[in-house]
């Protein structure tokens, strides 16, 4: 792996969504000796499967995993992502809002201890999400949004699970702490991520994938539930 070297994966079926997000990755401060790397996965079979499809074909060490709709905005994103995974090679990923415990229903944003921030327009009006405020570099999560998603090892996504659009994010923080690694939100002294995803019409396949969830994890949810 090429530990001076990150990747930034990407699904993609709108290339003008995709370079306005490109766009903003250019801008951002590159620390020396670093090379950026874009990976755009087009026409596949499940978002799962895409990102796995770039984490193979990359060699970086660190990997972005993002939506098409996400533009950083935190200028110095690369200097803060790779000072979180410093401090511990015990973290294994970085995402921008999480749940503590993952609830009963396996929705992340359901939980009762939600942390982290991310501008947002899921409900048609682009607003601040902010959850409870970390108060240390990061807070150790059990699950993390997938609008964006940095990792620093490399663990399959479950296509062989997730068929579609939906809990590949819940699916692979558990992944990773079952792998004995800390997945995190680390605190925000600034915003770090506009999501533009508009409003979102979740559908039959968004409760498919979610029965799918609760029956690959039961025993790691049920373990989460206890804890709760």
């Amino acid at each position: 792996m090429n530990d001076r070297k990150i990747a930034f994966i990407t699904s993609v079926n709108d290339k003008e969504l995709y370079d306005e997000s490109k766009f903003y990755i250019q801008q951002l401060n590159k620390p020396e000796g670093f090379q950026i790397e874009f990976m755009k996965i087009e026409d596949a079979s499940s978002l799962a499967n895409a990102y796995n499809i770039g984490m193979n074909s990359s060699d970086a060490k660190y990997k972005v995993f993002m939506h098409q709709d996400v533009f950083i905005v935190n200028k110095n994103f690369l200097y803060d992502i790779l000072k979180v995974f410093k401090t511990s090679e015990a973290i294994g990923m970085i995402g921008v809002a999480g749940c503590k415990y993952i609830p009963e229903s396996g929705i992340w944003w359901e939980a009762d201890q939600t942390y982290g921030k991310v501008a947002d327009s899921h409900n048609g009006v682009m607003q601040l999400l902010s959850f409870r405020e970390v108060s240390g570099d990061y807070e150790e999560v059990a699950a993390l949004d997938g609008l964006i998603m940095i990792t620093q090892y490399d663990i399959p996504w479950r296509e062989d699970v997730f068929s579609g659009w939906h809990f590949y994010d819940i699916s692979q923080s558990l992944e990773f702490k079952k792998k004995g690694y800390k997945v995190v939100v680390p605190r925000q002294d600034n915003l770090w991520c506009i999501h533009d995803c508009g409003v979102i019409d979740l559908g039959y396949s968004f409760e498919e994938e979610r029965i799918k969830l609760l029956r690959e994890y039961a025993e790691e949810l049920s373990y989460e539930s206890t804890t709760n």
